[in-house]
């Protein structure tokens, strides 16, 4: 008996025009998402795209794993392929359906006829279905309105489907649809949130890490990419940047006024972020603030921060609170991680009482004691790209 995995795009219907690219891009994800488990054929169906493996003894369990964190996909479910014909979805439904059926007390038929000219109508594949199903499992119930699993049969052009029940999908656009951005990731738990909400609307995602040794430690870098490898689950492939930044957190701390400390230290990071951005094709910068949360979040600072670039700076927290990030971190299983006791570079030379609402050039003011060309060049010329997967 063939089993294929239905998979439902769901925003994606809404893109007019454009939607057959999202489409194309939507598969190929998740072609690569799921090559090292053997060849699949892949289809798209009358908005539904249907993957069917090939090879014998595919990890079909492993696949919907993966299917579940493909950004693009809004629902999905494991299916039982039969020809278009009365007999042969009567003679396989009872079958297919033995283990979920077994397993609960109540359930209704969905019927989806998108061949009108099917024998049977939308009702009447409901009514024939539903009989047969309670004579084969006479322990079960129909309940319309709450049923413990729904039993849907779609009638399309070439088969029909027998499917039970459906998983929620990671929803969103497909990675690859909306560019390409570029994400300052500390180790906490704001910034890992950020990129996943990016890559969420379809952003392909650099990384750029800021790494002060000795202050920060190796198993601080580590962290970070674990978090990367954790959100690069859904993202795909990210393209790590780790940015040496202690000569210029010293330099920093000698020449300008503490209060101005982590304005200053931000705002050259933001400076350094953009060129190596520029370089690697990103046409945005993402943050994990959020309006509020600390000394460097007040809109006043965050406004001085962003007038040291021209590139669009994403916020995709800002307004959310910490339980909010949170409960997002746990979802996407970064918040154990995040708060392993690592301290990265934001976290050491923090001044005792932090300017939080500079006035316009009052930073540059700050900033005179820098030979700053001098600092960001060779911040950027050691600075050391990996890939994370």
């Amino acid at each position: 008996m063939k089993e294929i995995i239905l998979i439902k795009d769901g925003e994606l219907a809404l893109k007019g025009l454009n939607r057959k690219n999202f489409e194309n891009t939507l598969i190929s994800n998740i072609k690569r998402r799921l090559k090292s488990l053997g060849e699949v054929k892949i289809e798209n169906l009358q908005s539904t795209i249907t993957i069917e493996p090939i090879e014998e003894n595919y990890d079909f369990e492993e696949a919907l794993e993966r299917v579940k964190l493909i950004f693009g996909i809004a629902a999905f479910s494991r299916a039982c392929v039969c020809e278009k014909t009365v007999e042969d979805i009567y003679s396989k439904a009872p079958i297919y359906l033995k283990d979920t059926l077994e397993a609960v007390k109540t359930f209704k038929v969905e019927a989806k006829r998108a061949d009108k000219s099917f024998p049977l109508t939308s009702p009447e594949i409901c009514r024939e279905v539903g009989g047969l199903l309670l004579k084969n499992y006479p322990h079960l119930k129909v309940d319309v309105h709450n049923p413990d699993v729904t039993v849907v049969v779609e009638v399309r052009d070439r088969y029909a489907f027998i499917r039970a029940g459906q998983i929620h999908g990671a929803g969103g656009l497909p990675v690859g649809t909306a560019g390409r951005a570029s994400i300052l990731i500390s180790g906490g738990i704001d910034s890992p949130v950020a990129a996943w909400t990016m890559a969420k609307r379809g952003l392909v995602l650099n990384a750029i890490h800021f790494a002060s040794p000795p202050y920060t430690s190796v198993r601080a870098e580590q962290k970070v990419k674990t978090l990367l490898s954790k959100v690069a689950r859904y993202s795909g492939v990210i393209n790590l940047s780790i940015v040496p930044f202690t000569e210029i957190q010293e330099e920093i701390g000698k020449n300008c006024p503490e209060d101005y400390f982590t304005l200053i230290m931000r705002r050259i990071m933001m400076r350094i972020a953009e060129r190596i951005s520029r370089n690697q094709g990103s046409l945005a910068l993402i943050t994990g603030e959020s309006l509020g949360q600390v000394a460097s979040q007040t809109l006043p600072a965050i406004a001085e921060t962003d007038s040291v670039v021209t590139m669009p700076v994403l916020r995709p927290l800002i307004g959310m609170d910490k339980e909010e990030i949170i409960r997002i971190s746990k979802e996407i299983d970064t918040f154990e991680t995040s708060i392993l006791p690592y301290e990265d570079c934001c976290t050491v030379f923090t001044p005792k009482h932090p300017k939080t609402k500079p006035k316009p050039g009052q930073c540059e003011i700050a900033e005179q004691g820098l030979l700053m060309e001098e600092l960001i060049e060779r911040a950027i010329s050691n600075t050391v790209h990996t890939y994370i997967d």
